[in-house]
């Protein structure tokens, strides 16, 4: 750790100084080496400046995955504003909300809603200006801007544990909260990962989940350049397409969800070979299937690691040991500078082995105590931030237990789990048990308000292409390995499943599904 960069703001240094020439970042429209990286975030961040934006300004960003999202994010860090990620794949009024609620003056966006994007100019306050970005063309407003700026950084004195960035929430129970976030908090998590794991300028990680998410830059360029190895920005979100990125730019380290592993598993053209070069493929554990863990692992000899992290945290608490076993039903253990601790309603800790709500604080032994900090609060939302940091931990609003080992075993969300006539019935639960069923290829378990229960189980399948499963052969299997309390009464079936970013299921949309 010593000799780590305090500041995003200055996170490229020791690589530029080191090995100016190696690739940096790699993305559809091109490559940059660590020195032109360097110098292009140098020009954004002057580009900036030219544009009225300085520290504490947030400044709104809806690019695709390609090299301008990474250029965006390294400019702002080295003016001390604030990023804020705007999904492209957000509907207007919600991305609307998300500008407004974080009071930006600046979007960069590309073409593709420029006029929707300009009219919010003056509507929404403090927007000032909208500017056009477009990787293919030279003359956009975006390229022109940095190619007039000199290559060098603006002096700005970088408070590392100032607000650095806002990630907001799914929003699944009303609006969503603005998650605030320091260059501190966002540099400290690739750093422990990169020193847990051993990374270095071998690495070369790919990622194909949206960069505009916060989570995805301190996991990407932040955690990448700390190595001093190579950052793959995957412009595609379809298995074969990934698995094009994973063979043609040799990735080593691979994140993917759930359903994507799935896809890879069942899809003839996506050969093992494909996948040779990877040495670590990460997913969320407590959302992986065993069963489509244990078929990734039988097609490609690579067992996926479980993970575990949640946009307050920020990005990745737990992991499986890179060398190790995975242990069922895991999402491995802490990051090192992490201590988790199990809580009940009352916030006391509960022995190892026991359900309550999972909370993450700092360790304090060791070359990591107390570098960790928590969130620095959701925006304008003081009650919510005094509730999710009671008792100097982050309460994650997740249930689960940790074994005799360390290893972290989620249940499910608190806000998900099931009431039913004073019993609790845990979604992920059920769901593991419906995965089983073949033809099973994602599930959603819910429950429906009832006057007399106060909730009913209900679950929404979707069937692997091709294949047939019916509710009675779905309910005779839950029968057989749950209690009966926890047997969805009421099976609905789509064709494919609502899922937001990140690849998960958007469960607000399922209950309209369930007619009375």
């Amino acid at each position: 750790m010593t000799g780590s960069p305090d500041t995003i703001a200055t996170v490229l240094d020791a690589a530029v100084a080191a090995h100016p020439a190696r690739e940096a970042l790699v993305a559809r429209s091109g490559r940059l080496t660590y020195a032109e990286l360097d110098r292009r975030s140098d020009q954004a961040a002057r580009a900036l400046r030219e544009l009225g934006i300085g520290p504490g300004d947030r400044v709104g960003v809806a690019l695709p995955n390609d090299l301008d999202v990474v250029v965006a994010f390294h400019g702002v860090m080295r003016l001390g504003a604030v990023w804020l990620g705007v999904n492209r794949s957000l509907a207007l009024p919600e991305q609307r909300f998300i500008l407004d609620d974080a009071g930006a003056r600046l979007l960069i966006a590309d073409g593709s809603r420029a006029d929707d994007h300009r009219a919010l100019v003056g509507e929404l306050e403090p927007l000032e200006r909208v500017v056009i970005a477009d990787p293919v063309d030279p003359d956009a407003e975006w390229a022109t801007l940095l190619r007039g700026q000199p290559e060098d950084r603006p002096a700005v004195d970088i408070d590392p544990f100032a607000p650095a960035g806002i990630a907001y929430t799914s929003g699944t129970t009303g609006f969503p909260k603005g998650v605030v976030h320091s260059q501190h908090n966002l540099l400290l998590v690739g750093a422990a990962t990169v020193s847990s794991r051993g990374y270095g300028p071998d690495l070369r990680k790919g990622d194909c989940m949206p960069l505009t998410i916060l989570n995805m830059l301190a996991l990407t360029t932040v955690l990448v350049a700390q190595a001093g190895g190579t950052c793959v920005v995957m412009d595609r979100m379809d298995a074969a397409g990934i698995a094009e990125w994973i063979r043609a730019e040799r990735v080593t380290v691979w994140n993917g969800v759930p359903a994507i592993l799935h896809s890879m598993t069942t899809d003839p053209s996506i050969r093992p070979d494909d996948l040779a070069s990877l040495h670590e493929v990460w997913t969320g554990g407590g959302d992986c299937p065993a069963a489509v863990r244990d078929a990734f692992t039988a097609k490609f000899d690579r067992a996926p690691r479980a993970t575990y992290g949640l946009t307050e945290a920020p990005a990745l608490v737990t992991i499986d040991d890179p060398r190790g076993p995975h242990v069922a039903g895991g999402s491995g253990r802490p990051l090192p500078h992490l201590a988790l601790s199990i809580r009940d309603l009352s916030g006391a800790v509960v022995a190892a082995g026991e359900t309550g709500e999972i909370c993450v604080g700092a360790v304090d032994t060791g070359p990591w105590a107390g570098r960790y900090r928590p969130m620095l609060g959701y925006r304008g939302r003081d009650d919510a931030t005094s509730t999710a940091l009671a008792g100097g931990v982050l309460h994650t609003g997740d249930i689960g237990f940790l074994d005799a080992e360390g290893v972290l075993h989620v249940r499910d969300r608190l806000n998900l789990m099931i009431v039913r006539g004073g019993s609790n019935v845990y979604p992920a639960e059920v769901e593991r048990v419906l995965h089983e069923v073949p033809g099973v290829a994602a599930c959603a378990v819910l429950g429906l308000p009832d006057e007399r229960l106060g909730e009913r189980v209900v679950a929404v399948i979707e069937p692997e292409p091709g294949t047939s499963v019916g509710p009675d052969e779905l309910a005779d299997h839950c029968h057989a390995n749950l209690a009966r309390y926890k047997v969805p009464e009421r099976f609905a079936f789509v064709d494919a499943f609502p899922r937001n970013a990140m690849g998960k299921i958007e469960r607000t949309r399922l209950p309209a599904l369930f007619t009375p």
